[in-house]
């Protein structure tokens, strides 16, 4: 444990890890809060992030539910609406389809169609999203930008631990109903976590590493890949900068719009399709508000446009990764791919099966 500048003690912890301590923190500081879902009350508690809850608050505060989203959601919701925070976890964000009648009809638009008078409903929703051990069409799905579409909804997706734990703190202290999506492949990534409750905003974009030539805007488990691809690109004397979006809705286009200015290019990686995406937004925004600044055409990746694959092989060509994001990098500045050499991927293998 260490301390930096703002006076913070921070320690090392797995993605899991500091999920697992926002929630207990949480559920110790403020007793309306409690956990409902599919699998949280299981030994495993969801990648380890209920476990400790139910060991600390027990069955009445961390509820097993039964397949049922829809009908957990208006539950979730009615509870909001009486004063408690209700905390529910989706193990693949998928199931949240079934929810979206609940989630986009009731939740979203419950301070607008009653004029901020029947109070508010403070759900916040964790759904795992993501790629590997064959998760396939109906399992893989990544949803941020169907939800970022409904005003009244806020969207994050946390690409670090500390982001894990602040976005999440700061979604159970909101007035305004959250979904937290966290990617399945990060759960076991490591970062330096502070030990109180420490919110981090919602609608703020981090950017996490600095650059002069070409501006990488990325989501969840991209900002990963755009740091490996931005070393590949340093070794070529590209100077790139790292994006994190981290809050799809409210999206930060202040931080956007200004590193685009900055270095007048833009590549936007997302972990879902472009076609009608987060990608597609970021890239209208630079279009419409820093067209004069951009020196090339933005270029957006994202996953193939087809439903995911269950193959291993099929998914390593679905999913875009650092490699990918270099080269649209180096297609932006015209440069030869041939001499392109991007840093091993040292983030731990995805071994499943949630």
């Amino acid at each position: 444990m260490f301390t930096n500048e703002h006076g913070l003690s921070l320690r090392t912890l797995k993605y899991g890890e500091a999920i697992s301590e926002a929630l207990v923190q949480s559920m110790k500081a403020d007793k309306s809060i409690f956990i409902m879902g599919i699998g949280v009350a299981d030994p495993k508690g969801l990648f380890g992030t209920t476990a400790d809850a139910f060991k600390q608050f027990g069955a009445s505060r961390v509820v097993e539910t039964p397949n049922s989203e829809n009908a957990l959601t208006g539950i979730a919701i009615g509870a909001a609406a009486t004063g408690k925070r209700p905390v529910i976890v989706h193990a693949r964000n998928d199931f949240m389809f079934l929810a979206f009648d609940q989630m986009i009809n009731l939740a979203a638009k419950w301070s607008y169609m009653y004029g901020g008078n029947a109070g508010s409903v403070p759900i916040v929703v964790r759904a795992i999203i993501g790629k590997g051990w064959g998760q396939g069409a109906t399992h893989s799905q990544s949803l941020q930008s169907v939800l970022g579409h409904f005003p009244g909804l806020q969207v994050v997706m946390p690409a670090t631990a500390a982001d894990a734990k602040g976005l999440l703190v700061s979604a159970m202290q909101s007035s305004t109903p959250t979904v937290v999506l966290e990617h399945r492949s990060l759960f076991e990534s490591q970062g330096v976590v502070p030990e109180n409750l420490n919110p981090v905003p919602i609608g703020k974009a981090a950017i996490v590493k600095s650059g002069s030539d070409i501006t990488i805007a990325a989501t969840s488990l991209m900002v990963r890949e755009s740091l490996r691809a931005a070393e590949g690109l340093k070794s070529l004397g590209i100077d790139a900068e790292v994006v994190d979006i981290r809050s799809i809705r409210p999206l930060d286009s202040e931080t956007i719009l200004g590193s685009v200015r900055k270095t007048g290019r833009l590549v936007i990686a997302d972990t879902s399709w472009v076609t009608y995406g987060v990608a597609a937004e970021i890239a209208a925004l630079a279009a419409e508000q820093a067209f004069d600044e951009l020196k090339a055409p933005v270029r957006r990746l994202g996953t193939a446009d087809v439903p995911a694959p269950v193959s291993l092989p099929l998914e390593d060509i679905f999913y875009p990764d650092a490699e990918n994001i270099a080269a649209a990098c180096l297609d932006l500045l015209n440069r030869n791919r041939d001499e392109l050499n991007v840093p091993s991927d040292v983030g731990p293998e995805f071994l499943g099966p949630y």
